[in-house]
């Protein structure tokens, strides 16, 4: 074995025993590597940052549970790409919400008048579904995200904004 597989099998074992700064070591040997990793999957440097971050929250968190210094770079790794694949299933699901409703707003809505129908829709909605739908709709939050700042479930969020946009749309089609 060389000396830095050495090294790196003594920061695991540490590690394992719950020494924080053996694992900050550990983090310094693969940031670059989850780094690279995260962005070629992400194509977002941002994105990237954030899957390591989990991923790394993730690992400190069962590092306990780790049976075999051997594992860990595969055990790291799987974490990372299980994270990456969870952002991506996210940013499908957030384009294709998104997608929709602009479809929505541009099939039923005359380009002239977007701003202010909309605007006149979201006036009809209660204040908490009006600011449900403007954090999820406008500023991008997920539902889990939502969920966090009401204290709520994610999928009561999911339930109200999917009700406060029904509420949305029926007004809409009622204009002229």
């Amino acid at each position: 074995m060389r000396e830095t597989e050495v090294e790196e099998k003594k920061l695991i074992e540490q590690a394992v025993k719950g020494d924080r700064e053996a694992f900050c070591g550990l983090y310094g040997l693969y940031k670059n590597r989850l780094f690279r990793y995260a962005f070629y999957r992400l194509g977002d440097p941002a994105m990237a940052e954030d899957a390591v971050s989990e991923c790394i929250l993730s690992a400190w968190q069962g590092i306990r549970e780790l049976r075999s210094a051997k594992a860990f770079p595969a055990w790291l790794f799987r974490i990372l790409s299980r994270q990456c694949s969870r952002q991506i299933r996210e940013m499908i699901t957030e384009r294709e919400k998104q997608e929709r409703f602009a479809g929505y707003v541009h099939q039923t809505v005359p380009d002239a008048t977007i701003a202010l129908e909309l605007s006149e829709a979201l006036g009809r909605l209660q204040a908490e579904e009006r600011e449900l739908v403007l954090l999820s709709a406008v500023a991008g939050l997920k539902s889990r995200e939502i969920a966090s700042i009401y204290g709520m479930t994610a999928g009561s969020v999911r339930s109200k904004v999917s009700r406060s946009l029904s509420k949305m749309r029926k007004f809409l089609e009622m204009q002229p």
